[in-house]
């Protein structure tokens, strides 16, 4: 599918706000209403455009601070140890990556004290290497 500068913009700006109404979204892409609605159900019918999502404050609901994990598993217990990463709630999300470490994932967590009951029963299967989250100065660009 080709997607032109105005599919684009319309990307981006539903990036910023998934909420914003398509009168206010095509006055800002220069199209009609009608135009922009079938461009972006144009958009989701080719898979570009998935869901739209929700973005919570983690610091609101109680989480001020996050860690990037990084998890080596030990040999054997790759499948073990994905499968500790999706039932512990407090993963944000998790990629399965190359290189010397197979996963890397972000914790939510209310206080530094409650890493280690998170990443304590990992230690038995895998090697953890844990990074505080300071701030996230770029999160969600939209690829040009």
């Amino acid at each position: 599918m080709n997607v032109d500068e105005k599919d684009r913009l319309i990307l981006s700006l539903l990036s910023g706000n998934a909420r914003m109404p398509v009168t206010e979204l095509a006055a800002q892409v220069g199209l009609s209403g009608p135009s922009t609605s079938e461009r972006i159900r144009r958009l989701e019918n080719k898979g570009i455009i998935s869901r739209f999502t929700l973005e919570l404050d983690l610091a609101a609901l109680g989480y001020p601070l996050q860690a990037i994990v990084r998890i080596k598993p030990r040999p054997g217990n790759m499948h073990i140890v994905e499968d500790m990463i999706l039932n512990e709630p407090g993963f944000l999300d998790c990629d399965k990556v190359t290189g010397d470490d197979c996963f890397i994932a972000r914790l939510a967590l209310r206080s530094i004290a409650d890493l280690d009951p998170i990443l304590l029963p990992f230690h038995d299967r895998a090697e953890t290497n844990t990074a505080i989250v300071k701030s996230s100065p770029l999160r969600g660009r939209i690829p040009v």
